[in-house]
């Protein structure tokens, strides 16, 4: 990891270490990578507006910023190379063109794993980045790849005249300087004092003393200091922010700071000495520094002063974003999800102890049992809804991914995202982003045709694939659609007697299809670096089938292809219908109950191979008898199962033949793998409010075993 940020030994302080920041700023700068990716894949390179331009180089900024304090020189000298491209475009000196998307969007990628390594604590080799930034600098000067649109300066806007403002020297590293720094307008001077003890508390900083002011909620220092002015900045920051901030030189009077608007105080630059920038320092109008004050008789232009206006609303927006949330570790919420779920069954076991007692002589008791029922269950989906997030975190992985295959395969392709607010389970999100990116890149390489082979079918040139999340009873589904080629039957079929497979001209489509995901199985003429190797949908299947979730194909050959991959909602806590059947109790999932009634037994017809079917309006449903699949003991011979609960799951109906209904209440879920093994048809085992344990079923495991 990099050392602490410290100039000098320090004679006699204690040494001010910065590596409690790290983790916050390796989580701020993947944020802003991400935005940062998101914006460059959204830019509109034909009409770029001001705000995107400014919103990207602010991210960049940001990381650089960020990176120096820290000490990671790598990162700083790589997003100050993108900061000074960017730098050019906002300022309209460059138009852009997609191979300064393309290298700004490799600068991230390089990034990113140079942050990755310093979060690692520097194993691994490092991402050489000679080669990006010399192309960075060949744009950013002017120079267009072969092949390119010539990247014509664009009309730079009319010049504002600004009133000088005071600047600080040029600045020698490693030379003892003496400055003045003004802070404020502040709500509370007192809020400058943590700026004194940052020279306090960091050795070789310098020297800070206070100097009168004459502006209310201004604080005046003067500081003698050998650090930059950029470094300083970045270090305040943390405390106050940088638009409060204002240098100047120490030989000037401490009386001039109220000659000066604080309202369009401008952050000044050090020159560069010796012909290079060697401080990454800030440029001159930086996102977040005030405008310059417009000089007498001279107007801004409108559509300036619009452009403020449209960026005052995102402005305040993302200020109210970043002050109503907070970072929590994965870990606390999981232990805050445990207590809950021993909460919830220690309300069970008050709630059934409760059911004998008299309700007028235990009135108010009574009464507070039934509030902490209620309050128990808000609890409950309080909790379980901070591990719950949006699909959106997914799928915004795949623009960046289809663009990068696309252009690589000589294809154009459009991606369409739907139920981006579709939420899950934060450990399923995790687990499910792997599958996802083989179905969009099989849809990519082996769906969407060349764009020349599209339009001799009529299709459009552009392809699309579709990526859409919703729920369906107690399962997500994800589908993965294309308007592509579709599957070929024939050459399925043929690739499989080529392996070997056991296959028949009679097979069903459906069984057809699933043959694409045998490990090794592909339609490929040639392997690639991007597919031929088989392995892609044996991945998909073995994962998806990990997670207690299936997979189904539909496709029409010329048409395209739809991928559905169906998982349980796997909640730590969730509303159960207990069932019994002679001694033992079962747990239904609520959201897979469609109704209950009771079966005479005439109603049941068996069929070949003792299969039992029972009509229910007009529709027959397969019968499973739960004392048989799970061998349950009969002691009450006189006792018999005469009730029906249908139960649904992927997409198909079966009936559960029971003894009674027990009733509805909230279940915690334990993991029956992790304590003892996996049980088919079992989900989990829940602790009932008597201490005895009951088994939750696995609707889905009884559908398909009614299904085969």
């Amino acid at each position: 990891m990099a050392e602490s940020y410290q100039e000098g030994s320090g004679a006699g302080g204690a040494d001010f270490d910065l590596s409690q920041f790290y983790q916050i700023f390796f989580e701020e700068a993947g944020e802003n990578l991400d935005q940062m990716e998101q914006m460059l894949l959204d830019l509109d390179l034909s009409a770029a507006n001001d705000e995107e331009l400014n919103g990207i180089f602010r991210c960049a900024h940001s990381i650089k910023g960020g990176a120096a304090t820290f000490g990671f020189s790598d990162v700083a000298e790589l997003t100050h190379q993108m900061e000074s491209l960017l730098d050019r475009l906002r300022r309209h000196e460059l138009q852009p063109i997609p191979p300064m998307v393309d290298v700004l969007l490799e600068s991230a990628d390089a990034s990113r794993s140079l942050l990755a390594r310093h979060q690692a604590g520097g194993q691994g080799e490092a991402v050489s980045t000679t080669s990006l930034v010399k192309r960075i600098s060949e744009l950013a000067a002017g120079v267009v790849p072969d092949g390119a649109p010539a990247a014509a300066p664009a009309p730079a806007p009319a010049p504002v005249a600004a009133a000088p403002a005071p600047a600080t020297k040029a600045h020698v590293p490693g030379q003892l300087r003496k400055l003045q720094i003004h802070i404020g307008p502040l709500e509370k001077t007192e809020q400058a004092d943590t700026i004194k003890e940052l020279f306090r508390d960091i050795p070789g900083l310098g020297s800070i003393s206070d100097l009168p002011s004459v502006q209310a909620g201004v604080r005046v220092f003067a500081v003698e200091t050998t650090s930059s002015t950029d470094d300083l900045l970045d270090l305040f920051a943390f405390h106050v922010s940088k638009e409060q901030v204002r240098f100047s030189d120490g030989d000037e009077e401490p009386a001039a700071v109220a000659e000066v608007d604080p309202d369009h105080a401008v952050h000044e630059i050090e020159p560069p000495s010796g012909g290079a920038d060697v401080s990454y320092g800030f440029f001159s109008d930086a996102p977040g520094a005030p405008s310059a004050v417009p000089a007498a008789g001279v107007a801004a232009k409108p559509s300036a002063s619009k452009a403020v206006a449209a960026a005052e609303p995102k402005a305040a927006a993302q200020a109210q974003m970043e002050s109503t949330t907070i970072r929590v570790a994965v870990n606390k919420v999981d232990q805050l999800i445990n207590l809950v779920g021993e909460l919830v069954i220690t309300q069970a076991m008050l709630a059934q102890n409760s059911r004998g007692l008299d309700a007028g002589a235990y009135q108010q008791l009574l009464a507070g049992l039934a509030d902490l029922d209620r309050n128990t269950r808000d609890l409950q989906e309080s909790v379980m809804s901070i591990r719950m997030i949006p699909m959106s975190i997914v799928f915004s992985r795949f623009p960046r991914m289809l663009r990068d295959l696309a252009n690589k395969l000589g294809k154009k392709v459009e991606l369409v995202t739907l139920g981006e607010a579709t939420e899950l389970d934060k450990g399923l999100v995790e687990k499910i982003t792997d599958p996802l990116t083989h179905l969009v890149r099989n849809s990519c390489d082996h769906g969407i045709e060349m764009p020349a082979e599209r339009l001799a079918k009529g299709k459009p040139e552009l392809g699309t694939i579709t990526l859409s999340a919703s729920h369906q009873g107690g399962s997500i589904v994800i589908e993965v659609r294309d308007d592509g080629r579709g599957l070929s039957r024939e050459k399925i079929l043929r690739k499989a007697q080529e392996r070997g497979l056991d296959v028949s001209d009679q097979m069903s489509d459906a069984d057809v299809w699933q043959l694409i995901f045998a490990p090794g199985f592909s339609t490929a003429d040639e392997v690639t670096d991007v597919s031929g190797r088989g392995v892609g949908m044996d991945v998909v299947k073995r994962n998806i089938a990990a997670l207690n979730g299936s997979v189904e194909v539909d496709s029409a050959e010329g048409y395209g292809m739809k991928v559905s991959v169906r998982l349980p909602l796997t909640l730590a806590i969730m509303d159960g219908m207990s069932v019994g059947v002679g001694e033992e109790v079962y747990i239904l999932p609520l959201s897979s109950v469609v109704e209950s009634f009771q079966v005479n037994s005439d109603d049941v017809s068996t069929v070949a191979q003792g299969s039992q079917l029972v009509k229910v309006r007009d529709e027959y449903m397969p019968v499973i008898a739960l004392e048989k699949i799970f061998q349950v003991p009969r002691f009450d011979l006189n006792k018999s199962s005469n009730i029906m609960v249908v139960v649904e799951a992927d997409g198909s109906r079966v009936a559960l033949l029971v003894d009674e209904l027990l009733g509805q209440h909230q279940v915690v879920v334990k993991n029956l793998e992790t304590n003892y093994r996996k049980v088919p048809n079992v989900s989990g085992a829940t602790i009932l409010g008597d201490g005895t344990v009951a088994l939750i079923l696995d609707t889905g495991g009884l559908v398909r075993r009614a299904r085969h």
